[in-house]
């Protein structure tokens, strides 16, 4: 009896177990996206020649003639406009069908390189020649169409220029929209000039300028259109 052990009424002591073994960590890897859409910076360019060496006027209206006659350039009507005793070509740019120039060039007049006023619209106020860009395409548009040369060229030309002096599509018009002529022609479409320039913009990354929009105090809406 001497050498049994003290009792214990504590129970029987019980090893802990273990910890269990760690468990690796494994991670969900990022789903892979697809890089974002370049950002259109705007690239719409046009030739050196489009952009004067001297300030640029306040231009406030792109203005599209016909000639009415079936052959023509630059030089042929600053020679007509001479003979009329004007200064020299009355139009800033010209665009040509192929006959006294190139199909669907654009000459540039020398108005545009001084900046200088039209002598294309003329109105009892004469903003139209003030400050109004006139845009000459050869060709009799009551009895012909523009060749798709003249019609390319023209839509890059005009959202060159809305891009460049901030021109709204309402303020892109024809002859006739100034005063009552026949000018440009009813074969020279301004609606589907304005579309076509818009798509030259849209592709270069550049949109036009939207069009000044206001409210009066009775709700009717009014836009910039004169």
């Amino acid at each position: 009896m001497d050498t049994l052990p003290e009792p214990n009424f504590n129970g029987p002591v019980v090893a802990a177990p273990p910890p269990p073994p760690a468990q690796p960590k494994f991670t969900t890897p990022d789903p892979v996206r697809p890089a974002p859409p370049p950002v259109a910076s705007g690239r719409m360019t046009g030739p050196r020649e489009w952009t004067p060496g001297v300030p640029s006027r306040q231009w406030n209206w792109i203005v599209i003639h016909h000639s009415a006659t079936a052959t023509g350039s630059a030089a042929t009507f600053d020679k007509m406009h001479k003979d009329k005793g004007w200064d020299e070509l009355g139009y800033h740019f010209v665009i040509g069908n192929g006959t006294n120039s190139g199909n669907g060039q654009v000459e540039v007049g020398t108005r545009w390189k001084q900046q200088k006023w039209g002598a294309h619209a003329k109105t009892a106020d004469n903003r139209y020649n003030d400050y109004g860009i006139g845009i000459c395409l050869v060709g009799n548009f009551d009895v012909d169409r523009p060749t798709p040369a003249q019609q390319q060229s023209l839509a890059k030309l005009v959202a060159f220029l809305e891009k460049s002096y901030k021109i709204s599509d309402a303020r892109v018009i024809g002859h006739g929209e100034t005063k009552p002529t026949e000018c440009p022609g009813r074969f020279l479409n301004i609606a589907q000039v304005r579309s076509q320039a818009r798509a030259v913009l849209a592709e270069a990354g550049d949109l036009p300028q939207p069009v000044p929009v206001a409210v009066t105090a009775s709700g009717e809406l009014l836009t910039d259109t004169e």
